[in-house]
């Protein structure tokens, strides 16, 4: 675990603090944007692989809990960092999926819990970014109190968010043209 100044620490926390505002206004703004773009393969397959992140998002968090639930914090450490990859991958490809199509209608038969479902996802996937920010760097500085604390918030929405990201897909997936 790298030793880190006061300064680098006050940094860091500046720059998640940016982060974590600038990326639900730019996920907004890049959702106002539509880009024609001719693609060698269907883009609603992205939804599909975007579903599967999720999954491996989720059991990879349900991993890293068990490995420092036995004390294995190197494993732990490798998980998360995975399943920051993972998060960050399907960031790319949700973001540029809605560049590229436009938004699909629900049309099923249970909106009442479609929409109560894909709201709390809304809005607990854009409060995920700083909370596992700042978990990821209280653990990775050694401030593992605060990162313990903290993560008692970070982790349940952040494997909410990874669920119920899979759920919606399951039930839009039909009504994709």
């Amino acid at each position: 675990m790298p030793s880190l100044s006061e300064l680098q620490l006050k940094k860091l926390n500046r720059f998640i603090t940016i982060i974590s505002i600038a990326l639900p206004l730019a996920v907004v703004i890049l959702f106002g944007i539509r880009l024609k773009v001719d693609l060698p393969f269907d883009p609603h397959i992205l939804p599909k692989i975007n579903a599967v992140l999720n999954s491996i998002s989720a059991v990879t968090l349900i991993g890293a809990l068990i490995a420092v639930k036995q004390k294995n914090i190197r494993m732990h450490s490798r998980l998360i960092y995975f399943a920051m990859a993972i998060s960050l991958l399907f960031l790319l490809l949700y973001v540029f999926y809605h560049i590229i199509t436009d938004s699909t209608k629900y049309q099923g038969t249970i909106g009442y819990i479609y929409y109560p479902l894909l709201i709390s996802h809304i809005i607990l996937a854009a409060v995920q970014a700083p909370l596992v920010l700042f978990a990821f760097l209280y653990g990775y500085s050694g401030q593992i109190e605060k990162h313990k604390k903290l993560v008692k918030i970070a982790y349940p929405v952040w494997l909410y968010v990874s669920i119920t990201g899979v759920l919606c897909y399951l039930m839009i997936s039909p009504y994709y043209t």
